[in-house]
């Protein structure tokens, strides 16, 4: 840990240096919800996110906030090492081409709904599940692609002499839907019942034991599952992808963890809803994936149970600009010309 600030009603723990004035204020405004549960925690990553900052973990007492879960529902790593060695530019580039093919990239999503069998089971009848039953169909063309932003599809070389392949994505459109929907809801009820929280916090909460909240809850956890399931698709592609390329390869047992979801858990001898919104559950022993910038190493990574992190620890490099400001002021040809380097 690198500082605590005990300005707030309740204690901010952060495991970095300095953190942009945007994420700061909104992990003040976490610390002085009525519901946080011990501390704040903020992990080496932080940025400001919507209400509260990407990197963040927070605990909280009967309460869950859409907005600490965030819009890309589940979103999270998988990684799968390989016995290939090396693997020729001629070769690479080939499987590249092939990944191209098979998983639609960025905002596409696939012609023709894939394999029903694939998809999580909910927990409840699904037509008892107000958004994901409206977009169920379109799930299906959603499940196995990769979506926009900063996800990615890797194939990297370990310091462990074995090439590794690691995909990063989430639950694409309808992790989103079910995001704005009960986050636009709490912000309803919390207007009803006159909340005292302010509104320009983005914080609006769901009580967890009401109708409300927990159909939320159950949306949200198909959500992680669907992610887990997108993963999961798109990964096996690329070990078709490399197949079609080179035999015989073999490979080991898929890495997949979640980075954006909210789960009961036990912490200070207390059942609290623990929230990680860019963060990585770390219990002790668990195995869990810090991946790197574009062209920087990424992590596999073995967990401490640090419980004054809730467990938790970084979910990726952190970044030192926004997106807006990355695209004003690098070159795209020039980052092209770099990875074909």
């Amino acid at each position: 840990m690198k500082k605590v600030i005990t300005s707030e009603k309740t204690a901010i723990k952060l495991w970095l240096d300095d953190m942009d004035s945007g994420a700061l204020a909104q992990v003040k405004n976490l610390a002085n919800l009525p519901f946080v549960f011990r501390h704040v925690a903020v992990m080496p990553d932080a940025h400001q996110g919507y209400g509260m900052p990407i990197g963040g973990v927070m605990a909280s007492e009967e309460m869950i906030i859409p907005n600490a879960v965030g819009v890309d529902i589940g979103c999270g790593m998988c990684a799968v090492r390989t016995s290939l060695t090396t693997l020729s530019t001629e070769k690479l580039k080939a499987v590249l081409a092939e990944i191209r093919r098979t998983i639609p990239l960025g905002v596409k999503h696939h012609n023709t709904a894939q394999d029903r069998r694939l998809m999580p089971k909910p927990e409840v009848p699904l037509e008892e599940l107000t958004v994901i039953a409206r977009e169920y169909s379109s799930a299906l063309t959603q499940l196995g692609t990769l979506g926009g932003g900063n996800h990615f599809i890797e194939i990297q070389k370990g310091n462990d002499g074995h090439v590794w392949l690691m995909v990063h994505s989430g639950s694409r459109n309808l992790g989103f839907k079910v995001a704005n929907y009960y986050n636009r809801l709490a912000m309803e009820l919390n207007r009803k019942w006159g909340s005292k929280i302010p509104p320009n916090w983005q914080l609006a909460f769901l009580p967890i034991n009401s109708p409300a909240g927990q159909i939320y809850l159950h949306e949200m956890r198909f959500c992680v599952e669907f992610a887990y399931a997108n993963r999961k698709m798109m990964m096996e592609r690329v070990k078709d992808a490399i197949l079609s390329v080179v035999q015989p390869v073999t490979f080991e047992p898929m890495i997949n963890i979640a980075h954006n979801y909210a789960a009961m858990e036990e912490h200070f001898g207390k059942n609290v809803i623990v929230h990680r919104k860019g963060a990585t559950r770390a219990q002790a022993g668990e195995i869990g994936i810090v991946p790197g910038s574009q062209g920087t190493p990424s992590y596999i990574v073995r967990g401490k149970g640090n419980k004054e992190s809730f467990e938790s620890c970084a979910h990726g490099a952190g970044r030192k600009m926004g997106r807006k400001q990355a695209q004003r002021q690098l070159d795209l040809a020039q980052e092209k010309k770099r990875l074909d380097e």
